[in-house]
């Protein structure tokens, strides 16, 4: 597993300095009550626009609105179990990632995988029919906050924020150059559930659901828009009026900008235009209601769709040859930096794919076959990436040849088999923390590909530790 970034690092130590700072002092912030709030949000935070429910059709706030308690009730939204500072945790709020098809999502060492929702060029199969309109329902609210994206970006009327261009040189602007978002994070949060909301340290605003933070893994200056449904449960007594949720916003790190509380009613959305994710960070203030989030982005998905990692994979099984008479398998090519992609691919393939979805037990299987078969055929694909890496050790041991050539192919192989051992030992220890027994039993993690030494099935054992002792041996032979 990655251990914490220097980012993180960074990022743990400026909070850290900012809260020594402060002391028992709070900052200042101001809600839509206080004098000076819309001349604050117009200065400091105009790239924020609010999008009142009575601005959104009925028809899709029906259809949304559905949408969110379907998922709910057909059990189809999940808590986490992330990485955060090298500890495993489970996230307060539930969620599912819906998108385009064969998009990811990754966040805290987590990558989900997006349930898709019907796009044209795509048979979808579902795993039922209501599955399938929600799916459908969250398809049409993108393509309106797209809309709207693209109408605030105009408001704007500056060339600084022409958010999600595609060529921002150009003096004109049109639709057509405003990307689309391609994956919402539908997300719910029960205060009644969540009784360790912690306390807001800066400003004292309250509770909060979701801490502060920038959105990760985005296309640089793009806009998240997310639509927001506090709800009331009539299983759920309330004795007091309703506390009502707010997004809490503050410049990054700035101890002289107050901060922002804006209420949020059922059927608002809001809009984080331009760079506003990045110079800006945000928090859920929680409410006294269920509350539903329909957060749309524009993920950065160049390594994190399912057609890029396809690339990938022939690219390393490129390398494979079959004789045509006796089936006989061989490797293509012995040459350094052909061996050290393919073996990068492989570890690629197992430990940001294979591993990063059984981990989330059997989730996906409750919507679509689609990344069931997605993942069966990469496990064919890594299987057979595991044949070549056996035919590699075979070659190593061959007598012909030249020391310094074998030698080459060991120090740029060696780390990264020892990286693979690492890694799935870390991802099989993650399986057996103690938070996987406070999951259901078809949401724990699998420690899947896993195989026993007597496993004829693969090439090589799951435990490369014999291995990398033989390749140290070959190493110092050679040396």
């Amino acid at each position: 597993m990655k251990r914490s970034s220097a980012g993180d690092r960074e990022k743990e130590d400026k909070k850290q300095k900012l809260l020594q700072q402060l002391g028992d002092v709070r900052l200042q912030y101001l809600t839509p009550k206080d004098d000076g709030f819309h001349e604050l949000w117009r200065t400091k935070y105009a790239k924020l626009v609010l999008q009142e429910a009575a601005q959104t059709p009925a028809e899709l706030h029906h259809g949304v609105q559905k949408a969110f308690l379907t998922l709910l009730h057909h059990g189809c939204l999940f808590q986490d179990l992330v990485q955060l500072k090298g500890k495993d945790l489970l996230t307060p709020v539930s969620r599912i990632l819906i998108g385009t098809p064969g998009c990811t999502y990754k966040y805290l060492n987590t990558r989900l995988f997006a349930v898709p929702w019907p796009e044209d060029g795509h048979s979808i199969s579902y795993s039922s029919e209501d599955v399938s309109e929600a799916c459908k329902a969250f398809c049409e609210l993108n393509q309106f906050l797209h809309l709207k994206t693209i109408h605030n970006v105009k408001n704007m009327g500056q060339s600084k924020c022409r958010t999600q261009l595609s060529c921002e040189e150009d003096e004109g602007f049109s639709q057509a150059e405003v990307k689309c978002f391609n994956v919402t994070l539908i997300n719910y949060m029960n205060p009644e559930t969540m009784s360790y909301l912690k306390e807001e340290p800066y400003f004292g605003m309250g509770k909060m659901a979701v801490s502060w933070h920038h959105d990760e893994n985005l296309v640089a200056g793009s806009t998240v828009a997310v639509y927001n449904y506090n709800y009331q449960d009539n299983t759920i007594e309330t004795s007091q009026e309703a506390k009502v949720w707010h997004v809490g916003l503050k410049v990054a790190w700035d101890i002289e900008t107050p901060g922002l509380a804006l209420p949020l009613n059922a059927g608002d959305s809001y809009f984080m235009l331009d760079g506003l994710n990045t110079t800006h960070q945000h928090c859920v203030l929680a409410g006294s209601q269920p509350r539903f989030s329909s957060t749309h982005r524009v993920a950065e998905c160049c390594t994190g769709t399912f057609s890029y990692i396809q690339r990938r994979c022939e690219k390393a099984l490129g390398n494979l040859c079959q004789a045509p008479y006796s089936g006989e398998t061989k490797l293509q090519s012995l040459e350094v930096e052909i061996l050290q992609e393919m073996e990068e691919i492989h570890n690629e393939v197992e430990f940001d794919w294979l591993r990063q979805f059984w981990f989330q037990g059997n989730r996906y299987s409750q919507f679509s076959d689609y990344w069931l078969l997605a993942m069966a055929e990469l496990e064919q694909q890594w299987r057979q990436m595991e044949t070549m890496t056996g035919l590699l050790l075979e070659e190593l041991e061959k007598d012909y040849w030249r020391g310094e050539d074998k030698y080459k192919i060991l120090q740029c192989i060696t780390p990264i088999l020892v990286e693979r051992q690492d890694l799935r030992q870390g991802w099989r220890k993650r399986c057996r923390c103690s938070l996987v027994k406070s999951l259901p039993v078809d949401q724990r993690p699998r420690c899947y590909p896993y195989w026993e030494e007597d496993d004829v099935s693969l090439p090589l054992p799951f435990d490369l530790s014999s291995i990398l002792k033989e390749l140290e041996n070959l190493k110092e032979k050679d040396e």
